[in-house]
């Protein structure tokens, strides 16, 4: 089944919008050192572009901080550019830097010279490069609390991002590479950073359609906000891969660990 008729079928089934991830950098010579194997620049494309044409929208990433230069960056939105010229199927365009700290091409030394991820300047140069290249096609640039912490999240709200990346409850992609702060982050506090900016805190939905907007001091009470342990709550990830109860053992070590009790 090709892709556009395999997309088609979900379309049929329920699915409204897809995540624009794995695109990484959109070079296939990078993504040949830092990615081999995973989905070329060429079938990334081909499924975001037939998910535009069916009215499914998509998000859109960028990977940074490890092999990459500016140029990279610049042809990887000038791509985006280009693609949200012709089928305006792009909800939002999110940077996202490169966690370091358990990344297998850093950690094993699979590759030479990665970084140990975008600095802060970088960061902030991404997110304003972002705004000025891509302008009106792209009316919403998020920046990710889980990557850079909330603190620098928020500054980026005045560099050119306008949308800060929302609540999550145990976030483990990032989390498994070695971030700190993917467990949650409450409405509330979301709130409060962005009034901070003298911003007004509204909710969205994933296709950015207003849901709420925060006039004044006027406070919503969320479920998330009265959680005091969030990892007594939903669980803590960490917790969980540094348990052996639910991890895979080969069936001749677990008849070795058995004879051997």
């Amino acid at each position: 089944m090709s892709i556009p008729q395999y997309l088609q079928e979900l379309k049929a089934a329920g699915l409204d919008t897809l995540p624009g991830t794995s695109a990484e950098i959109l070079d296939q010579e990078l993504r040949d050192l830092i990615a081999p194997g995973r989905i070329s620049v060429k079938h990334w494309i081909e499924v975001i572009t037939s998910a535009h044409s069916l009215g499914v929208p998509t998000t859109s990433t960028i990977m940074y901080g490890h092999i990459e230069t500016p140029v990279h960056w610049v042809k990887h939105m000038n791509l985006l550019r280009d693609i949200q010229q012709e089928t305006h199927g792009f909800t939002e365009f999110v940077p996202l830097s490169l966690i370091h700290q358990e990344a297998p091409m850093y950690q094993r030394k699979l590759i030479d010279n990665v970084r140990p991820g975008a600095t802060g300047a970088e960061v902030v140069k991404m997110h304003a490069i972002a705004r000025l290249m891509l302008g009106p096609t792209f009316r919403n640039i998020q920046s990710s609390w889980v990557k850079e912490g909330p603190k620098l999240s928020q500054y980026l709200l005045t560099c050119g991002a306008n949308d800060l990346g929302g609540t999550l409850i145990n976030e483990s992609i990032s989390t498994s590479a070695g971030a700190q702060y993917g467990q949650l982050v409450p409405p509330k506090e979301l709130r409060r950073m962005i009034r901070d900016l003298d911003r007004t805190p509204a909710e969205r939905t994933t296709t950015y359609q207003l849901r709420k907007v925060f006039i004044g001091d006027d406070e919503e009470v969320s479920p998330l906000d009265l959680v005091e342990n969030a990892d007594e709550r939903f669980g803590s990830y960490r917790r969980l891969t540094a348990s052996s109860q639910f991890r895979y053992v080969h069936p001749f070590e677990r008849e070795k660990q058995q004879a051997s009790h």
